[in-house]
């Protein structure tokens, strides 16, 4: 009896695994015929494509730079400062210049382009990088000033810095932006979804921000490809700076033309509202009030409001709650 048991858990184990090759071999050909077809989305190839865990480290790299002795683990001394200032941007050097020169393949490779020059080209595009160190320091100086004038829960600058999502995403845009000004492929876009992932706020390295740029909360911000945002500009979480939805046939003849607001100077947007269209331009010291939709221009020094709700209450109480709310709020209720 036991030897007959045996032999039929034999044949079921050896069925069970004629079947399991025969379902995987069978997948297997499928998938291979559809990564072989003209949109096939495979990456089958003797160069790597730029690395996600790579790209993460650059941007750390660079906050360490930017804000020295603030994301370090071990402390940093003043007499060791300008050592590990330079050790630091060495490696920001050899991790970057890697990173675009395997996305600058990657182009030339996708799109049958001669690629003789990418390592020179990588190089040449992180040095260029570097140099803009300062100028970013400068203005991401303004950025957290802006934090702190803008924001009375704000304690300090450290807390700004350290915590405030706000400020990473900025600080990861304005990198990205000198990549895509660089015109270097992937990596911008990589590095300004990867603040979208952790912050909630969407920010498109071709966006032009100007200095002390501040966002509030900024859950649900998205900033679009084309818009323009001048100095000391204001926005609350959920503003949306977008564009105009567009028939699908006209979607590539916009791919390189403004499709997305201007907001000039000194302009606060509160939260949830929404501005779309590249000729729509909100001027200098302007203030748009929450959940507004704006598809037009406003002129300068002017508050877009909507119109008080009417709210309705119910209840046993409803008179005696109505009084109590005009003598706590007075009578423009």
């Amino acid at each position: 009896m036991e030897n007959s048991l045996e032999f039929v858990q034999s044949n079921n184990s050896a069925e069970t695994a004629f079947q399991t090759t025969e379902v995987i071999d069978s997948t297997v050909q499928k998938l291979s015929e559809s990564c072989h077809s003209v949109q096939g989305f495979d990456h089958v190839d003797p160069a790597p494509m730029p690395s996600t865990e790579s790209v993460i480290e650059i941007i750390q790299q660079v906050r360490r730079i930017i804000f020295p002795g603030y994301f370090t683990q071990t402390v940093l001394s003043p007499s060791r400062f300008k050592y590990c200032l330079s050790q630091e941007t060495k490696a920001l050097f050899e991790g970057l210049s890697q990173q675009i020169i395997l996305s600058v393949q990657h182009d030339c490779l996708r799109y049958d382009q001669p690629c003789y020059g990418c390592a020179s080209l990588g190089r040449n595009k992180t040095l260029q990088l570097i140099q803009t160190l300062p100028g970013l320091r400068a203005l991401l100086v303004k950025d957290v000033q802006a934090a702190m004038q803008g924001d009375p829960a704000a304690k300090s600058y450290d807390e700004v810095i350290f915590s405030y999502p706000g400020l990473l995403a900025i600080t990861v845009y304005r990198m990205a932006h000198e990549l895509y000004q660089l015109a270097v492929p992937l990596l911008p876009r990589m590095m300004t979804e990867y603040a979208h992932s952790h912050t909630g706020i969407d920010i498109h390295p071709g966006a032009k921000i100007g200095s002390s740029f501040f966002i509030d909360h900024g859950t649900g911000v998205v900033i679009g490809e084309t818009t323009e945002i001048g100095n000391r500009v204001r926005l609350y979480q959920g503003v949306t700076l977008g564009a105009l939805a567009l028939p699908g046939e006209m979607i590539n003849s916009f791919r390189n033309k403004k499709r997305h607001p201007t907001i000039e100077d000194e302009v606060i947007i509160y939260s949830n509202s929404t501005i779309l269209g590249g000729e729509t331009v909100i001027g200098a010291r302007s203030t748009i009030g929450g959940n507004i939709w704006i598809t037009e221009s406003v002129p300068p020094d002017t508050k877009v409001l909507l119109k008080k709700p009417e709210l309705i209450y119910s209840g046993s109480n409803k008179k005696s709650l109505a009084k109590s709310r005009k003598v706590k709020f007075g009578k423009n209720i």
